[in-house]
């Protein structure tokens, strides 16, 4: 396992069927084949952009599970559009982040790519699990990922890309 010595920590606490989040961790770089996940913190014309899936209250950002011999790059791309229903936009990575869980007395370390995106348009209608999108002044209070999102917002921010 290769994970560089720049890291940072943000989140810790709270339990989840996942088992308890005990942080979220930043890296610069990462093993390709160990990064499961793209995230993508997004902004539309000044605002926050946050999707509500259709089985859930609470709202996300845009992102999900990497695809067997698919780009993480690719990744990013095709959850941005499927959940969002961008069209034109620009992408570019962040940083790997790491979401360590403790489930039975053992931790499970999980590999994401975080990317950054700015989106002009969007489709009219979107054709995913993802009811709408929704566009905010400030952050929301309602978070499907309490502990995991707010965090790498944090971090687009620390890394200045906002």
């Amino acid at each position: 396992m290769i994970l560089d010595n720049k890291k940072r920590t943000y989140a810790s606490g709270s339990n989840s069927p996942q088992g308890n989040i005990t942080g979220v961790k930043f890296y610069d770089t990462a093993e390709d084949e160990r990064l499961k996940y793209a995230v993508i913190i997004s902004r539309s014309k000044g605002k926050w952009v946050f999707c509500k899936h259709r089985e859930r209250s609470t709202l996300e950002c845009p992102g999900g599970h990497r695809e067997k011999n698919e780009a993480i790059e690719d990744t990013a791309v095709r959850e941005l559009k499927e959940e969002t229903g961008a069209i034109e936009f620009s992408i570019r990575p962040v940083c790997v982040y790491c979401v360590v869980r403790e489930y039975q007395n053992e931790k499970e370390e999980s590999l994401g790519m975080l990317y950054f995106a700015e989106i002009d348009t969007f489709e009219e209608e979107l054709h995913s699990e993802i009811e709408k999108i929704v566009l905010l002044e400030g952050l929301p209070k309602n978070w499907t990922y309490p502990l995991i999102q707010p965090a790498l917002i944090e971090e687009v921010k620390r890394r200045r890309l906002l």
